[in-house]
C-alpha cells in the first residue's frame, strides 16, 4: 500500500489526510507512475473546498512527474524507467506515492528538465501555452496585463510574454513580489493594494488601454480589468482566487467598448491528443531554451499538503510549490 492524502468531506486545509491507498495494477493502455513530485495549484483549492464539486472521498492535484514503474498490455509507447509527466484534461488524483494513468494523459520529460521543474509546470506552463498561443494569440507590440505577477502561473506568463516582445504589465500585492515580477519580465508593476489598477494601465498606455487581460483572481479584480482594457480588447478570465466573478449583463461589454470575455478551462485546450501533445511540446521548447524558468518557491513533502494549502491561501507563497514524494 503506497501513501495518499484522501479528503472525505469539503472543507479548509484540515480534510486533507495521509492515509494508505493502492494504486491498483495498471490495464490495457495503462502505466504506472512512481510519483516523485507533484504540483501544488489553485485549482486544488476548488477541488477541496467544492467550488469544483468532485465525488467523495478523493486525493486531489492535477500535475506531477515520475517515472514508470509497470504497463499494461498493449503499451508500447512507453516503458520501465521512462520518465513522465502530466496535467490537462482528466481526473483528479496526484496527491498520492504512485497512480495508475492511461498512456494518452503522459508526456516524456526531456532529459534537461528535472522532475521539480516538471511538476512545476505542468499545469501552470501549459495555462501560460494556451493563454498566450490560442485563447488571445499574443503578437510583438501588444500591451498585456497580467493579475498575480508573482504567482506561479504569473512569472510563467511574465517570461512567454516578454520571449514574445508583449508590453506587460503586473499587479502584485508587496513590492517584494512587484519587485520579483519585473525581474521575470514585467515592463510595469502595479501594487493592487494600494493603487487604483485601472486608472494606472491608462496612464502608463497613455489612455489607450491593453490589448488583453489575463485574470485569475476573479471577483475582486474583474472590473478594474474590464476597464483597463483598449476598446475591442479582450478579458481572459480564468481563475477565481477572490471568489467566482457575479453574472454581468452582456451589454456591459458593449457598453466599455465592445469587448471580448471569455472564461477558458486548460481541459477545453488539451482534450485532443494532437493539441496537447503541441502545448506540451511548445512548453518544454521555452524551458530548455532558457527563455522560460520556472521560480519553485517552496517544496513540502507531500504528507505536508495541509501546511502547504494554508500558505498557499494566505498568498504567502511565490512562483510554483512542490510537493515532494
Amino acid at each position: 500500500m503506497d501513501g495518499a492524502i484522501v479528503i472525505s468531506r469539503h472543507g479548509g486545509p484540515e480534510v486533507l489526510e495521509w492515509a494508505k491507498k493502492s494504486p491498483g495494477k495498471p490495464g490495457a493502455g495503462e502505466v504506472l507512475v512512481r510519483h516523485t513530485a507533484v504540483g501544488l495549484n489553485y485549482i486544488d483549492v476548488y477541488h477541496r473546498t467544492g467550488l469544483y464539486p468532485m465525488a467523495l472521498p478523493f486525493s486531489p492535484g492535477v500535475e506531477a512527474a515520475g517515472v514508470v514503474a509497470e504497463v499494461g498490455s498493449g503499451v508500447t509507447e512507453l516503458k520501465v524507467g521512462d520518465r513522465v509527466a502530466y496535467t490537462g484534461n482528466g481526473p483528479a488524483g496526484s496527491y498520492t506515492e504512485a497512480r495508475v494513468l492511461p498512456t494518452a494523459r503522459l508526456f516524456r520529460v526531456p532529459s534537461e528538465i528535472d522532475d521539480v521543474t516538471a511538476a512545476a509546470i505542468m499545469l501552470k506552463g501549459c495555462t501560460v501555452e494556451y493563454l498566450v498561443r490560442r485563447t488571445y494569440p499574443v503578437k510583438a507590440g501588444d500591451w498585456v496585463l497580467m493579475h498575480a505577477a508573482a504567482g506561479g502561473v504569473g512569472l510563467l506568463l511574465c517570461q512567454w510574454l516578454k520571449a514574445i516582445g508583449a508590453r506587460v504589465i503586473g499587479t502584485a500585492g508587496s513590492e517584494d513580489k512587484a519587485a520579483l515580477a519585473r525581474k521575470n519580465g514585467c515592463d510595469h508593476t502595479i501594487l493592487y493594494q494600494s493603487e487604483d489598477v485601472a486608472k494606472r494601465v491608462k496612464e502608463i498606455t497613455n489612455g489607450r488601454g491593453v490589448d488583453v487581460v489575463y485574470d485569475s483572481v476573479g471577483k475582486s479584480t474583474f472590473m478594474g480589468s474590464i476597464d483597463s482594457l483598449r476598446p475591442r480588447g479582450m478579458m481572459v478570465s480564468y481563475g477565481n482566487a477572490s471568489g467566482p466573478v457575479e453574472p454581468i449583463p452582456p451589454l456591459l461589454l458593449a457598453q466599455k467598448g465592445s469587448l471580448f470575455l471569455t472564461r477558458p478551462t486548460i481541459g477545453h485546450y488539451y482534450a485532443v491528443r494532437e493539441e496537447a501533445a503541441d502545448g506540451v511540446a511548445a512548453l518544454f521548447h521555452m524551458v530548455s531554451s532558457g527563455k522560460v524558468r520556472p521560480h519553485v518557491g517552496a517544496r513540502y513533502p507531500l504528507k505536508d499538503a495541509a501546511q502547504a494549502h494554508i500558505d498557499l491561501e494566505a498568498r504567502k507563497t511565490v512562483g510554483s510549490t512542490v510537493l515532494m514524494v
